[in-house]
């Protein structure tokens, strides 16, 4: 197991930070730090993406990865900008090296047991089930745990704090969670205290 995985299970929640400028996610990360979230996965398709990474890593509070990294070279750049972990939603065997090397945790996406075992055998250290909720939600989770007990799973993709508990009791390690908490109109509104009503309802669902 990679040393991150604890760290990630105890936190139970990544938000998963899209946004149309560097400065709107980086406005996402503190509200929802100040919330009391640490953990955050920082998307490429926020432009600059491993520049904002750079900024982030600074703060040692903060555990930061790289989010939807499309190849080694974007990788590798997240790696030296500080990001301890990267995640792309498919199956890239090129990935593993740069990231292993980094001493990062790598996580694959996958859907059907043949892309878990396809994600695994590309070097994944944790395989992200997206996109989740379209493709049967916590019961998908269930089923993919009863033929791979040991695999840590993180599914993302319609992952709410609603529905986080049903996730987690189905053998999910910890969840992504995108929209709900990244929530790009209340950004753009400076509507700080929405966004961090969010994450508190979120953090409380965790602690009940």
């Amino acid at each position: 197991m990679h040393p991150l995985i604890p760290r990630l299970k105890e936190a139970r929640i990544i938000p998963v930070v899209r946004a149309s400028s560097a400065a709107r996610a980086a406005t996402a990360v503190a509200w929802l730090q100040e919330a009391g979230l640490r953990v955050f996965e920082i998307t490429m398709t926020v432009p600059e993406a491993p520049a904002l990474i750079r900024a982030l890593a600074a703060d040692p509070e903060l555990l930061i990865g790289a989010g939807t990294v499309p190849d080694a070279r974007t990788a590798e750049a997240c790696l030296e900008a500080g990001a301890r972990f990267v995640v792309a939603p498919w199956v890239d065997p090129s990935l593993a090296d740069t990231v292993q090397d980094a001493g990062a945790c790598l996580m694959l996406g996958a859907l059907t047991p043949t892309e878990v075992r396809s994600a695994l055998a590309a070097g994944a250290d944790v395989v992200k089930i997206f996109p989740a909720s379209s493709t049967g939600g916590p019961g998908h989770i269930r089923s993919l745990r009863s033929v791979f007990p040991d695999v840590v799973f993180c599914p993302t993709g319609g992952v709410d704090p609603d529905n986080t508990p049903a996730y987690l009791a189905a053998g999910a390690a910890f969840v992504g969670i995108g929209g709900r908490l990244v929530d790009e109109a209340l950004i753009a509104a400076g509507d700080r205290a929405a966004v961090q009503k969010a994450a508190e309802a979120a953090l409380g669902i965790m602690r009940a």
